[in-house]
């Protein structure tokens, strides 16, 4: 499994948006940047993702999972841009802000601590393990 994080601005598209999907999900869609577009083609089926709220509140908000690999995106005709689905699967108990993560010495190389635009972008499973510990979630199994 891996691991990624899928950054929304909340007026666009928020967390409550994406649970009230429910288990059929949502096209991660309108991606339009060829670095977070191939992180997408790399995505499989059951890899969990991070949601993080952009913008003013800069903070990871819930867990998603991947539920659809990657397919041609539907607000598009340009065959070059591709997009995967996603379903919530749970809150952060405690909402993990953008300082906090630059604040955690273990998560200097993050991927969110160096490149905060990139708005599809892995997360290692140390990285994971890490902000689900901050933000109190507890991964069933």
């Amino acid at each position: 499994m891996a691991y990624w994080l899928f950054k929304s601005e909340p007026s666009t598209w928020s967390w409550d948006d994406q649970v009230s999907k429910g288990d059929a999900g949502e096209e991660w869609d309108g991606v339009r940047n060829y670095q977070a577009r191939n992180h997408m083609r790399e995505m499989k089926l059951g890899d969990l993702g991070f949601f993080y709220h952009s913008q003013k509140d800069k903070e990871i908000v819930g867990v998603v999972e991947v539920c659809a690999e990657a397919h041609p995106d539907s607000t598009t005709d340009d065959e070059r841009w591709e997009c995967v689905d996603i379903k919530a699967v749970g809150p952060m108990p405690k909402p993990v802000t953008l300082a906090d993560c630059k604040a955690e010495p273990s998560l200097a190389e993050m991927v969110l601590v160096n490149n905060t635009r990139l708005s599809v972008q892995p997360v290692s499973e140390a990285e994971w393990q890490v902000i689900c510990a901050l933000g109190g979630y507890s991964q069933k199994a």
